[in-house]
């Protein structure tokens, strides 16, 4: 059984708990052990790093002098927490230390659970295990912006065009559509101090998905997903597709009856791409 580090990072408890609890609900059904970050806390995400890079670092860098004690891979379920704790590791590697954190070396790799889920050896017991009830399905897979970039903090390979989701939706039978918003930016926590901003560039994210086939938006991302879900909301237009974490349908595949009780907490319709399947 493979064994790493969890850090669920402040979403989990609040605007993201339905990645955190189909992430743990995976892990449990794919023979992955998570073993919550003992004494967690915020890594500093999304205004840290604006107000002081002391406290940036330093916020992250206590979580992973914590998970190095632990001696296991980190992993993260949020791409704003993969970013400041991969930026905290990156300085650690180029600078040496973090001021004000003890016995850090930046050896502890972090990962975000993408990472974790589109290894060869858990996406082999993910195709083995599914269902088949999402077969077909058309989605378009939404990074957003933290999950690649910038490069040299993520170590992504293809930053422009990442795959790891699409690679998990084709295990399960789905058809993973190309389209060229991937990676564009939803707004992040611009959501509270404007607004109009996140609308303008949430729109363009529906209407592409929508011209390119697709029935719903997949992403991993607790910003993205609350900003988009937010939008179809307001709108309460009739075009605008559902949006579901990557790992909600993951376990969908497995186990439909739990995967059931995080969908109820959507704000867009989940039902109307799953009904034609038997699910709602």
């Amino acid at each position: 059984m493979m064994k790493v580090s969890y850090y669920p990072g402040c979403s989990a408890h609040g605007t993201g708990v339905e990645l955190d609890e189909s992430t743990r609900d995976l892990c449990r059904m794919l023979d992955v052990e998570l073993v919550e970050l003992k004494d967690w806390s915020c890594c500093g995400a999304s205004s840290a790093h604006v107000k002081s890079e002391k406290l940036a670092l330093g916020l992250a860098g206590l979580n992973l002098a914590a998970a190095e004690a632990e001696g296991r891979d980190l992993v993260t379920p949020c791409p704003a927490c993969f970013s400041r704790l991969s930026s905290a590791r990156r300085h650690v590697l180029d600078h040496g230390a973090i001021p004000g954190v003890e016995q850090l070396n930046g050896q502890t790799p972090v990962r975000h659970i993408l990472h974790l889920f589109s290894r060869p050896e858990v996406m082999e017991k993910l195709a083995e295990r599914s269902s088949g009830v999402l077969r077909g399905l058309k989605a378009v897979c939404y990074y957003g912006c933290l999950f690649t970039r910038p490069p040299e903090i993520t170590e992504s390979a293809h930053p422009e065009n990442p795959t790891e989701m699409e690679r998990i939706l084709s295990a399960l039978g789905m058809k993973a559509l190309d389209w060229p918003y991937k990676t564009v930016c939803c707004g992040g926590s611009l959501t509270l101090p404007d607004a109009d901003q996140v609308a303008r560039l949430c729109h363009p994210i529906f209407d592409m998905a929508r011209r390119v086939g697709a029935e719903a938006i997949v992403t991993g991302c607790p910003m993205c997903f609350m900003n988009l879900e937010r939008q179809w909301a307001a709108d309460a237009r009739d075009d605008l597709l559902p949006i579901y974490y990557f790992t909600e349908l993951m376990m969908l595949a497995l186990d439909p009856q739990r995967a059931a009780s995080y969908f109820r907490r959507h704000l867009s319709d989940s039902t109307r791409a799953l009904a034609s399947r038997g699910l709602e």
